[in-house]
């Protein structure tokens, strides 16, 4: 493949011949334990990070992810070793699942992010609302596409439901596993973009990538009747061509999605945003003070629901930046008490000598 069939662009040129000018640029398709597998003019590699990159590693954003362009070389035409990180575009990342708060990477340089959610009784506003809010934190164009259209009777009543989440915002209803309404995503898939699929394991995306690749490359589970629910048929990510000619990440289906960000939700709650701008008071907390513009509106402009998880969403972005800020002061300690300690055995083995 061509560097511009796989996302190169004019910024990434103008990096790498800064930054890495004697090296090859490559995009990372797969990330495994110890490894990663690039994609090149030159062809497909196994490759290693070098020892510099482990080294100067402060955080896992650090290593590469999958959808990175990095810099790397090779010997024997089939290994290679990664030597640098392009700068990114963007980044998607959340939290990680769990009770550890340590951050997750999806993928990098993301042009669109595909939102897949089913139409059967796992419908569910409030989760797409958490996906627009990673898309949009993330700098990337969100897509919802309400797979499964198949098996739902009340279709205009959940487009209405989706009404205040979606403004502004494409909304393509499919049937993957019948190729129904794929047409319509044919302007995302053009030449040298890269779309990312998401959503919760069982909502189809498997069968829409078999769909869009032609061809049964994913395996496909079938979900319980008791919830509707799906078990993960994706392990791994990793990037794909598609016969359009764009790049395709898959990701594993999640069964929790935290954020991981110091925004403010401005994007995706513009709405609510915009009526705390009319609140009496400039601190208003929205709970019972006087002249608040949110809680009037609740029932008229603003549904209840959409407020509330709009507050849940502030609390877990606050809880993340609380946490990490600790966790960065404590590693900044510990980073320099290491210096200083090298520096006072430096200076003992220079008096001995």
């Amino acid at each position: 493949m061509q560097l511009l069939e796989l996302g190169w662009t004019p910024r990434f040129a103008e990096d790498c011949q800064t930054l890495f000018p004697q090296l090859l640029p490559g995009r990372v398709s797969a990330e495994f334990r110890g490894g990663y597998r690039l994609l090149s003019p030159d062809g497909d590699f196994t490759a290693k990070i070098d020892g510099k990159i482990r080294h100067a590693a402060a955080t896992r954003r650090d290593y590469p992810a999958v959808g990175d362009w990095v810099a790397y070389s090779t010997n024997d035409g089939v290994t290679a070793t990664i030597h640098g990180i392009l700068p990114r575009a963007n980044c998607v990342v959340r939290r990680a699942a769990g009770r550890d708060v340590s951050e997750q990477i999806i993928g990098a340089n993301i042009d669109t992010m595909f939102l897949v959610n089913a139409l059967n009784s796992d419908f569910n506003v409030r989760r797409i609302e958490r996906y627009v809010a990673l898309a949009l934190e993330s700098k990337t164009r969100p897509v919802i596409l309400l797979n499964k259209a198949d098996l739902c009777l009340d279709l205009a009543e959940k487009l209405h439901e989706l009404e205040p989440v979606v403004a502004g915002i494409a909304v393509h209803v499919i049937s993957a596993i019948r190729n129904d309404g794929l047409d319509a995503l044919a302007p995302y898939l053009t030449a040298g973009q890269t779309i990312a699929v998401v959503g919760s394991s069982g909502v189809g995306k498997s069968t829409l990538i078999n769909a869009l690749l032609g061809e049964n490359r994913q395996a496909t589970g079938e979900i319980r009747e008791s919830d509707n629910r799906g078990r993960h048929t994706t392990t791994y990510r990793s990037l794909v061509p598609l016969p359009a000619g764009a790049l395709l990440l898959d990701t594993p289906g999640m069964r929790e999605l935290h954020l991981w960000t110091n925004e403010d939700l401005g994007e995706t709650f513009a709405d609510i945003k915009a009526l705390a701008q009319r609140c009496r008071f400039a601190d208003c907390r929205h709970d019972s003070e006087p002249g608040c513009a949110i809680r009037s509106a609740l029932g008229t402009e603003l549904d209840t629901a959409r407020l509330n998880n709009y507050q849940k969403l502030e609390r877990e972005v606050a809880f993340i930046e609380r946490k990490t800020n600790v966790r960065a002061q404590a590693e900044e300690k510990k980073r320099w008490k290491t210096i200083h300690k090298q520096a006072r055995q430096q200076s003992k083995r220079k008096l001995k000598g």
